[in-house]
């Protein structure tokens, strides 16, 4: 990665001096934006970012692992167990203009930049999503195998599907595969649904068991170098039955009418008029209402990285997006289908990953 094009991403747009990256016991996705580190934890740490140059203010603690991932246009200095040296530093920011991410920033942290008495303070949040928007070489090839990875797992764990298994179990599986295949960990808690309980889209898998006849929903991603996937898919077990095949087939069909509109140029909110359009009217209405949800969302190194779409304000879709589409229907008392791809969007339109 090229931390000056990044930077250079972020500052084109905005009138700061400084943009601070603050890490609590969570870590800012756009820590690892700006850094590229795959390992360590970096807990309270720090990044001081001007337009040609990353600083990290880090402990003892980081402070090799650190080093070992420096990248150039990027600054390491083990000061945090050093109160006057960490105080040095920190006078960087008086008198300056301030970005900060107000999405993640705590209010304490908020407060605790405010006492090195900056001269204005900002929230760019918007552009940090905007900057990340758009990925690079590096992060497609982190996509792709976080992809790679969640693909095989969802096969490797569907050869356990067997009468009597529950949800949770089925869902341990998933979770195990998915770091035997080589992930760091998972994009979010996996998601898995027999029967009835597939018509609930964020049902989290408790003792149910399958039986024989039930649909399996499985909703479950990799992270691989801290990028997300994110893929749904819906089978069922044993002889397919024709509602479920109906379901199924409308909703494999719009999504196909989804990755194929989604190109440069167009609106994500039309195209998702479009598909719930032809949901709504499918067999004269049958399935109108039934869905209920968003038509996907960015991917990238958060598993919904930028704002959903196909649901809400018109958003341009752009070259170098990645995005995961998920048309769902949902019958209680019946079941539901969601079928998820992640895609990326190249000059010509959508590339299933």
């Amino acid at each position: 990665m090229e931390i000056k094009e990044r930077l250079s991403k972020i500052f084109s747009s905005l009138d700061i001096d400084v943009a601070v990256i603050m890490n609590s016991e969570f870590i800012d996705p756009n820590f690892h934006y700006l850094t590229g580190f795959t390992s360590g934890v970096f807990e309270s740490n720090m990044l001081l970012a001007t337009k040609n140059e990353v600083t990290l203010l880090t402990s003892d603690l980081e402070y090799a692992t650190a080093l070992s991932q420096k990248k150039s246009g990027m600054k390491i200095l083990n000061v945090l167990s050093d109160k006057e040296k960490f105080e040095e530093e920190m006078s960087i920011i008086k008198g300056k203009r301030l970005g900060i991410n107000g999405k993640f920033l705590s209010y304490s942290g908020y407060q605790f930049i405010e006492k090195y008495k900056p001269k204005s303070v900002i929230d760019i949040s918007e552009v940090l999503t905007k900057a990340r928007m758009i990925k690079d070489n590096e992060e497609l090839r982190n996509i792709r195998k976080a992809v790679s990875i969640t693909k095989f797992a969802i096969l490797e764990a569907q050869k356990s599907l067997k009468e009597g298994i529950t949800e949770l179990e089925l869902a341990a599986r998933v979770d195990f595969a998915i770091k035997s295949f080589g992930a760091s960990g998972n994009s979010f808690d996996t998601i898995v649904a027999f029967g009835e309980n597939t018509a609930y889209p964020h049902h989290m898998p408790d003792s149910t068991k399958l039986t024989y006849g039930d649909l399996v929903l499985i909703d479950t991603g990799a992270k691989f170098n801290n990028y997300c996937a994110d893929i749904t898919r819906t089978i069922v077990f044993g002889e397919q039955d024709k509602k479920f095949k109906e379901m199924f087939n409308l909703v494999k069909s719009a999504q196909l009418m989804a990755i194929h509109k989604l190109k440069p140029g167009a609106d994500s909110y039309k195209i998702g008029k479009e598909v719930r359009n032809y949901i709504d009217t499918y067999a004269n209405g049958k399935y109108k209402g039934k869905f209920i949800h968003a038509l996907g969302h960015g991917i990238g190194l958060e598993v919904h990285d930028h704002a959903m779409f196909g649901k809400g304000p018109s958003r341009i879709i752009k070259k170098g997006m990645t995005m995961a589409v998920e048309p769902g229907v949902y019958v209680e008392g019946l079941g539901g289908v969601r079928i998820e791809d992640d895609v990326f969007i190249d000059k010509n339109g959508s590339v299933v990953l």
